[in-house]
């Protein structure tokens, strides 16, 4: 009965059975696997806790995914994606947080993956994992350079940093009292444009920027509270 079960399940075109708790396997069950030519393989771990990280890895290796131009670092736990043209500096922003005790996740080329409805998650390239390039220097290992900690494989997108040429002309908004956002895979990320001008601190900008960032999520709006103030003030 086993056997006639078992050749009738196999005949279905399945990729694999797994096996959990190391539980042995029957030989009806393995003729029937090598009859239909179907993998069978084993595990120790329980059902249902190989089952969650099946369908983890599942949806992390097949989410849909594009790689864009651009750097990704992680600054405080808050994932920074520095977008801008060629030149602009956003290697060299990378570096200076690098310095300053964050890490980097991707430079140049970003790949960026569609994990859940709402979460994007970037990493590197794997030939280019860990490396960073800056002009007049050539490459740098920075995994070498400055540890195991100053880097790492993968980072969701929180927050998006476009650096642009200053211009004279353009309004830049000096109270973040709106709230801009940018789409990669249909997902909307906040974005703040920052300005680059000789003198200006980037490195340091966009360490304000990541932990400003995460006290919106805490529930706090610096912008918004002192608006309130300024509102209750006119209204006295």
């Amino acid at each position: 009965v086993l056997a006639e079960r078992a050749d009738r399940f196999f005949n279905y075109p399945i990729p694999c059975l797994i096996v959990t708790r190391d539980l042995n396997i029957r030989q009806e069950i393995i003729d029937a696997a090598q009859k239909h030519d179907r993998y069978l393989l084993r595990t120790k771990e329980a059902s249902t806790k190989f089952i969650n990280r099946l369908i983890n890895y599942l949806d992390e290796k097949l989410a849909p995914q594009i790689t864009i131009h651009g750097d990704l670092v992680d600054v405080y736990g808050i994932g920074v994606l520095l977008l801008g043209e060629s030149g602009i500096g956003k290697s060299e922003t990378a570096l200076e947080l690098i310095k300053r005790g964050h890490r980097l996740v991707a430079d140049d080329a970003v790949e960026i993956s569609k994990i859940s409805e709402d979460k994007l998650q970037g990493s590197s390239p794997e030939i280019i994992r860990h490396f960073i390039e800056i002009r007049g220097i050539g490459i740098l290992d920075i995994k070498t350079l400055y540890g195991v900690g100053s880097v790492r494989n993968s980072m969701n997108i929180d927050l998006v940093i476009q650096l642009e040429e200053w211009d004279e002309d353009k309004y830049y908004d000096r109270l973040g009292l709106e709230d801009d956002y940018i789409k990669f895979l249909d997902v909307k990320v906040p974005k703040l444009t920052i300005p680059v001008r000789p003198g200006r601190n980037l490195a340091i900008i966009v360490e304000v920027a990541a932990m400003n960032h995460r006290q919106k999520q805490m529930g706090y709006n610096a912008a918004h509270e002192l608006n309130k103030k300024l509102l209750k003030q006119i209204g006295n």
